[in-house]
């Protein structure tokens, strides 16, 4: 008995066709003819490469000279745009990042200014400080310390802030400096208190003496490397001449 197929009849001889086995020897069966397509493609659009350099980047390009002591310029060539396409990207990436951490640095720091301009008294001042500040600033501590005074100085009798020998704020900051930042500061506990096993790095910003406020600093501090010298320091002074500002108004009041 036999079998009806759909298939033709073929010869031995019959030449195969697509079916029947690679033409490329790759193993696909497709392959050879999907190559060619590619092939014929980009000879008839030689600029389609231009417009897409990121395609590029995965590309092996077989060297066109191999002959001992000749240089492939166009291999040189293509490997330095790669280079540099990549650099691009990266850099692209960095300021992207970069952005985003100053966007977030200043709506922290707006935050933390309209606790501050919010408050009645000094006392509710020195609490947002203390205990709003940090949270609303992303670090582990924020301090407001002065340095001892003659002159009495209502406004900063309060626990939650420090003492300071006089001195003390010039020999932090320098004489001409009102913003310090600190990758790795060494504190024995004078600045941060029982703070200070924490903290790693800081920000020490000066608060400028007036009637009733002596010779004072603001520190913010952080048990990682959140600051560094290289970084800026217009948003710390900002919010320390704000800070400033409040003291001088609330200055004696307590309630």
């Amino acid at each position: 008995m036999t079998r009806k197929t759909n298939d033709p009849a073929r010869d031995d001889g019959a030449p195969p066709d697509a079916a029947d086995g690679p033409v490329d020897g790759s193993g696909d069966p497709a392959h050879g003819m999907a190559a060619d397509s590619v092939a014929d493609y980009l000879s008839r659009n030689p600029d389609f490469f231009t417009g897409r350099p990121d395609l590029l980047a995965g590309m092996e390009v077989p060297a066109r000279f191999t002959g001992d002591g000749i240089v492939d310029m166009q291999r040189y060539q293509v490997e330095r745009h790669r280079i540099e396409i990549e650099d691009l990207r990266n850099c692209a990436q960095e300021v992207i990042e970069t952005s985003r951490s100053n966007m977030s640095v200043q709506t922290r720091t707006h935050a933390a200014v309209l606790a501050m301009i919010g408050v009645s008294n000094a006392a509710q001042l020195f609490r947002v400080i203390a205990d709003d500040l940090p949270l609303l600033l992303d670090v582990d501590v924020v301090v407001l310390a002065f340095e001892e005074s003659d002159s009495p100085a209502a406004a900063v009798k309060a626990a939650e802030v420090r003492r300071l020998g006089k001195g003390a704020v010039d020999a932090l900051l320098g004489p001409d400096q009102n913003v310090r930042l600190y990758k790795e500061i060494k504190d024995d506990g004078a600045l941060f208190g029982s703070a200070s096993g924490l903290v790693r790095s800081a920000a020490v910003a000066r608060i400028r003496p007036a009637r009733r406020v002596p010779a004072g600093i603001v520190a913010l501090g952080t048990r990682g490397a959140s600051f560094r010298p290289s970084q800026g320091t217009e948003l710390i002074g900002f919010l320390a001449r704000v800070m400033e500002s409040c003291l001088y108004r609330l200055a004696g009041s307590t309630a």
